[in-house]
């Protein structure tokens, strides 16, 4: 620009001049005035520095963001400018062109190595294919080690971010599937010990609540019968005490309970009827018994169950099980009772993984209020997991994990960064436990980690694949 304003200058001194009157203009101006005029172009074209390399692209002649890739003119017919490789812009931290300097001197230069980043190297300065000058590497910027430097305007450029490493609890929710079943320790089963013919059964049916002592249904046993009147006549004789009680340890055997056995004993009579009551508070799960039919030993008449506590089994998987832990902590969520949770904890893991499904049975004692939960509801199952007392921990976006190693960046500051392996545990709530590679208070990178480790391992690679003759 300052070459186009003074060839402008120039132009106009011309014009005022005149055609005829130039030489006179030009006769009209000092000596020394004239020569620093003629100078003054040559000199600003000196001090602009000569482009070299090979060209990377074209642009419009008036510095408008007009490029293309070939040779190519304006709508007014001017060539656009070739920009060679040292005039292109570039976004690398450049040092100054002064000569680095130090307290005990300026530092010296190692080695000379490729811009592009090929292994390849050199012990004084060359161009590379393109023209590019290979860049110096100076005395303290290559360790030989395994920490990678990063300028500071790349780093806010790319936005590498650091936390400390601290101790915290870490814990996480495993999200499983789990079906609502009876407690199995809770059934009762009414049923007869001998053949037995049914007088009457109770206005009792499937679904219905019960209480313990509840009449379920009257029935005649010829064998029931048999062993209370054998009762009832060593009770009238006075027999002896070993007599009496064989007879009522008989009635025990057939299943008489012990209130029909006190009745017989009180009224000394027996009755054509026993009556048999509900052994416990519960559900009516099943009823399979009607007037008049005849009961064979064994034969389940009624079916009760105590749903005041109830079982959760949940499915977990075999990756997740080491996590569950006796007693640890669960919510469950049931999809017919929406907003309402229950709490319970873990009370048994089973001792088998499931072939076709790969998962462990768990199962979770919860309170049944109002014996809103009903068996086989499905039920959605969060079991807390981790330990109490707090642990090393990092963010989850400071391990690159490449299935076979977990890394993490340790910041050193001034833009030095060390790979670290280190060995993991728990992860939950956005943490993952380190067990060993780093200590409480290290500084760990938790974003753009990817990028620096990606430099560290082309360091490496770069380092492997260059010969030994040919390493600095």
């Amino acid at each position: 620009m300052k070459r186009i304003a003074l060839t402008g200058l120039a132009l106009a001194a011309v014009v005022a001049a005149g055609a005829g009157g130039y030489w006179a203009g030009i006769r009209g101006l000092p000596v020394a005035g004239l020569r620093e005029w003629l100078g003054v172009e040559a000199t600003l074209a000196a001090a602009e520095p000569t482009a070299t390399g090979a060209v990377i692209y074209y642009q419009d002649p008036d510095g408008k963001p007009a490029y293309a890739a070939t040779p190519r003119q304006t709508e007014d017919g001017r060539a656009f400018r070739a920009v060679r490789a040292s005039e292109d812009v570039s976004f690398e931290d450049k040092p100054p062109a002064t000569v680095a300097t130090s307290p005990a001197g300026p530092r010296r230069v190692l080695y000379y190595r490729n811009p592009m980043g090929l292994p390849d190297t050199s012990p004084t300065p060359k161009k590379d294919s393109m023209g590019m000058d290979y860049i110096p590497v100076h005395e303290g910027e290559d360790d030989g080690g395994s920490v990678v430097r990063v300028s500071l305007g790349k780093l806010q450029r790319t936005g590498v971010r650091s936390e400390l490493a601290a101790r915290r609890v870490v814990g996480r929710l495993v999200r499983v599937p789990g079906m609502v079943q009876l407690d199995e320790r809770r059934i009762s089963v009414v049923a007869t010990r001998s053949d037995a013919f049914v007088n009457e059964v109770a206005s009792v049916t499937t679904g219905d609540r019960v209480t313990k002592g509840q009449v379920l249904l009257r029935l005649y046993s010829p064998d029931i019968a048999a062993a209370g009147a054998q009762f009832l006549s060593d009770l009238n004789s006075g027999g002896r005490d070993s007599a009496v009680g064989g007879a009522r340890q008989r009635l025990e055997n057939l299943g008489l309970p012990p209130e029909a056995i006190a009745e017989i004993e009180r009224t000394r009579k027996v009755p054509l009827s026993m009556t048999w009551r509900a052994p416990r508070d519960g559900v009516v799960l099943e009823r399979n018994v009607v007037d008049g039919m005849k009961a064979a030993p064994g034969d389940v008449l009624f079916r009760l169950a105590d749903i005041s506590t109830i079982w959760v089994l949940a499915d977990v998987p075999e990756f997740d099980l080491g996590a569950v832990r006796l007693g640890a902590p669960v919510t469950i969520r049931v999809r017919s009772l929406p907003g309402r949770t229950f709490e319970g904890r873990v009370s048994l893991i089973y001792p088998q993984v499931g072939e076709a499904t790969r998962a462990t049975r768990v199962r979770i004692e919860i309170a049944n209020p109002g014996g809103v939960l009903l068996p086989n509801m499905y039920a959605e199952v969060e079991i807390g997991t981790g330990d109490t007392a707090p642990v090393i921990a990092v963010p989850d976006s400071a391990v690159i994990d490449t299935g076979t190693r977990q890394v993490v960046i340790i910041d050193r500051g001034e833009g030095r960064f060390e790979p670290r392996e280190v060995k993991i545990g728990l992860r939950g709530e956005g943490f993952t436990e380190i067990r060993e590679g780093i200590a409480e208070g290290d500084r760990v990178v938790v974003a753009a980690n990817f990028l620096i480790d990606a430099e560290s391992n082309l360091k490496a690679a770069l380092r492997g694949l260059t010969p030994a003759e040919a390493q600095p």
